[in-house]
């Protein structure tokens, strides 16, 4: 089936699809969510949107019920605090859904609220559909069987995730990732450092240890000792530290007090992640999306993780992936270091950076590797979404697409 084919444009639909129920359960959510909606009322103009979403999804239309904050509550002793509160929530969504009778409900992540909120819609008729799939394929596989029985269809943004639910017989749609939509193939390091006051002969690092509490509180520490253990080797390095929230740069910068040699060559920002790995030579980071931003932004990285010693301990045993930061496990290789847990070292970080740093002919490589994996993950997935979306409305067989097999085989051929 050809491109042209695959989606249908706000002329030619013939959809019944009026009413939409969407659940989001933090920012990111919230962000996939306004680009969903955008998407879908372009092709379908008298589209009513409600549910559960941030301001981003209630400035495109969404009739919000609750807060986005609602949901989002980390860590296992805190869900169990806040589980009463949870259950109201979802119980209230149900009723919502049910009363008002969409065309389909689609949850956007948060996969231990939104799975069983769908699964409950699902039992009394209402079609529906995952959006970003839980992490699965690489823990608690068994869940699989859970979640075919909550969804009609989960949307994926990464290949190898749709060949996990091919194989377990669940209907998928492979949608490309819209960070790969988002962020342009062509980047421009001097017009960034300009921008950030970096100077553009200097080597630059840019250190991202974490958007969350607990992830400062395991690595921000050891990342500016890495830091500063380069900054003393290499006296021109100019380190770049973007605050995901205001809270994270109180962190940081307090943080910085006991780095005194270190904070002269630090720029603390507000935000502006993207701009700090654009403007990078090599990014340190905590593993997770972070990581494929990185990669998107075609800059050789070192990722970092810790977390709570018996956290690890549990999950040494469950996670059943070879590698954990999303570069190397589209891949399906080591591109990236990973130091986790008690490899996770200052000294063993900074030796890894330095390594890079040192290595021009590897850095090109890679930064080559990562345009070729972002023009392959680069798909519209919004607009891939909406058809998929359009497709169970209307009970149809999920649109056909370059496979996600052959993006996969792309990707790790590195073609």
């Amino acid at each position: 089936m050809s491109e042209s084919t695959q989606s249908v444009t706000a002329a030619e639909s013939t959809s019944s699809l009026r009413r939409v129920f969407l659940v989001a359960g933090e920012l990111s959510g919230d962000i996939l969510g306004a680009s969903l909606m955008r998407e879908l009322k372009a092709r379908h103009p008298d589209i009513e949107f409600r549910g559960l979403g941030g301001p981003r999804m209630q400035a495109e239309g969404l009739d919000s019920l609750f807060p986005l904050e609602t949901l989002s509550v980390m860590g296992l002793v805190e869900v169990i605090r806040h589980l009463p509160e949870l259950i109201r929530v979802r119980r209230v969504l149900r009723e919502a859904a049910i009363t008002w009778q969409p065309d389909i409900m689609i949850g956007i992540d948060a996969p231990d609220f939104n799975l069983g909120l769908e699964r409950q819609l699902r039992e009394t008729g209402i079609v529906t559909a995952h959006y970003v799939s839980p992490s699965v394929w690489a823990w608690r596989q068994g869940r699989v069987k859970g979640i075919a029985r909550s969804v009609d269809a989960m949307l994926t943004f990464l290949p190898f995730e749709a060949a996990f639910y091919v194989k377990h017989k669940v209907p998928v749609a492979f949608v490309g990732h819209p960070l790969a939509d988002d962020i342009a193939v062509d980047t421009d390091r001097q017009a960034e450092r300009k921008q950030l006051g970096l100077d553009n002969d200097a080597e630059v690092l840019a250190l991202l240890p974490g958007s969350r509490r607990n992830e400062i509180r395991f690595m921000g520490a050891t990342f500016l000792e890495a830091a500063s253990r380069l900054v003393e080797a290499r006296p021109g390095l100019q380190v770049v530290i973007p605050a995901a929230t205001p809270e994270r740069h109180a962190e940081l910068a307090n943080l910085l007090i006991s780095y005194p040699a270190l904070e002269p060559h630090v720029t603390l920002l507000d935000g502006q992640a993207r701009e700090a790995m654009v403007a990078s030579d090599v990014v340190l980071l905590a593993s997770g999306t972070a990581a494929l931003e990185a990669m998107l932004c075609h800059r050789p990285m070192v990722v970092g993780y810790r977390m709570a010693p018996m956290t690890h301990a549990i999950a040494r045993h469950l996670v059943k992936t070879e590698w954990i930061s999303l570069p190397n496990l589209i891949a399906r290789e080591a591109l990236v270091p990973e130091l986790i847990q008690d490899a996770a070292s200052a000294e063993a970080i900074a030796d890894q950076l330095a390594e890079l740093l040192d290595d021009d002919a590897r850095r090109t490589e890679l930064e080559q590797r990562f345009v070729d994996m972002h023009r392959a993950l680069q798909r519209n997935a919004s607009r891939r979404a909406v058809d998929a979306i359009d497709a169970l409305v209307e009970r149809r067989p999920l649109p056909e697409s370059v496979s996600a097999d052959a993006v996969e085989a792309r990707i790790v051929e590195g073609a």
